[in-house]
């Protein structure tokens, strides 16, 4: 299930004109869902943190991106910067919800600019 709601939340941000860089980056303090850049007149890297669900008897998936994960998140974002080669003059980091219905499209729910 986590599998299709990132498959959902990729071809959300495909659709908003974004381009993909990564999805999945791993590194010894976890994973990053998606790295993708906005298609702006100043591009913004975006590192993007997926919570998918199938109802709301749990609540709404957000409600699970806490303040602990959104600060590793951060500590990601940092790591693969640093590894880059090239400056990054901007990022951000935003949450994307998905809700799978069995019956029904995928609801998307995307926060731009999360704990920053």
């Amino acid at each position: 299930m986590w599998r299709a709601g990132e498959v959902a939340a990729v071809q959300h941000l495909v659709r908003q004109g974004w381009t993909i860089i990564e999805r999945n980056w791993r590194c010894s303090l976890g994973e990053v869902d998606i790295i993708a850049h906005t298609d702006e007149p100043d591009p913004v890297l975006v590192f993007c943190e997926v919570k998918c669900r199938t109802g709301t008897g749990f609540g709404d998936p957000l409600e699970a991106i806490t303040a602990e994960k959104l600060g590793r998140l951060r500590r990601l974002a940092l790591t693969w910067l640093g590894e880059q080669q090239h400056w990054v003059p901007r990022y951000r980091l935003d949450a994307i919800g998905v809700l799978l219905p069995r019956d029904g499209r995928p609801r998307i729910t995307h926060l731009e600019g999360v704990g920053q």
